[in-house]
């Protein structure tokens, strides 16, 4: 028996265990609209990974499908980023199947090193369980290959962009929100062609910076990062940008939100990819129109005057390997 098909088979034993024991599994309330989902579970180098699916009622079995993974923020999982985002709502509208991984312990090894968490002290193979995970997900479903994409909050924002960096032939495209790029990533990162990355960042964001520098919780340092601009600049170097941007500025919707979004748009990139940066001006560490309340004076002010996942799905769409 291979291990491909073992894999499954102790995956599968795993799912029939948890259905069993927890019987909400398979299904989401969210803003008390019905949000069908599946629980899903792979064998990935020892340790059981979990995941979150959505496919969109439009799903297809005869026609190829677009993938987005959605990558949570630290302490988190799939099903908070579900319900922070509400990007399954997305998915529904414009037909991609939709996934939310789970991090060990609630932390992406984005990096960083920090030795506080698990899979930054153990060196955990995110990387890897995300390349599985496409793999099983093109199994399950018409996965189209060459429409995979990426996105994720904060930790997973840095994640993200660590998966552009080491995953570039299997990821069409990124999109990471309030993150950045662990310096220890940048030093090595080589993407074997050029990428589509968009960026959406608030200006005093109180845990990954603008300025980059660390990531912060209070007076804790949690890893050092590269800042804002500095991360833009990594990509438009590496993707042969014209350095010279086109700005324009999103229409002021709410007022009282007390942000402005400047749009930053790097083209004439080689292959015709882009880097795009949603700068929001007095924005925080939070999701821009989010259901969610987060409390001000903690995470920061969030901006209700672009929908991130239009904006996200919006780019996306633009691109295939």
């Amino acid at each position: 028996m291979n291990n491909r098909k073992w894999t499954r088979i102790v995956s599968f034993i795993f799912i029939a265990i948890s259905f069993l024991t927890i019987s909400n599994c398979a299904r989401v309330t969210v803003n008390k609209k019905k949000f069908v989902g599946y629980r899903g579970a792979i064998l990935h180098k020892g340790r059981m990974r979990t995941y979150l699916i959505h496919i969109p009622p439009s799903y297809n079995k005869e026609s190829f499908i677009p993938l987005v993974i959605a990558l949570h923020g630290g302490g988190g999982d799939g099903k908070r980023v579900e319900k922070i985002t509400l990007m399954s709502q997305q998915s529904d509208k414009d037909g991609f199947v939709l996934v939310y991984p789970d991090a060990i312990e609630g932390h992406w090894n984005d990096g960083r090193g920090v030795n506080k968490y698990r899979s930054h002290r153990e060196d955990i193979d995110d990387v890897g369980f995300i390349s599985v995970l496409i793999d099983v997900l093109a199994e399950d479903y018409n996965i189209d290959m060459k429409r995979v994409y990426v996105t994720g909050s904060s930790n997973g924002g840095l994640m993200s962009n660590r998966l552009a960096c080491e995953l570039t032939d299997r990821i069409t495209a990124i999109a990471p929100v309030i993150g950045s790029i662990a310096e220890n990533i940048a030093a090595r990162c080589l993407p074997t062609r050029p990428i589509p990355v968009l960026m959406i960042n608030g200006t005093n964001d109180p845990m990954v910076p603008w300025e980059g520098e660390y990531v912060r919780f209070g007076r804790k340092k949690l890893g050092k990062i590269l800042s804002i601009p500095d991360t833009v600049d990594f990509w438009v170097s590496h993707n042969g940008c014209s350095p010279m941007p086109e700005i324009t500025w999103e229409s002021d919707i709410d007022p009282e939100d007390g942000t402005r979004v400047r749009k930053i748009v790097y083209g004439k990139c080689k292959d015709g990819v882009e880097v795009v940066l949603y700068e929001i001006q007095g924005g925080g560490h939070t999701w821009p129109r989010s259901p969610i309340y987060l409390p001000k004076f903690i995470f920061g002010k969030t901006s209700q005057d672009i929908d991130a996942n239009q904006t996200i799905w919006r780019f996306f769409k633009k691109f295939r390997k």
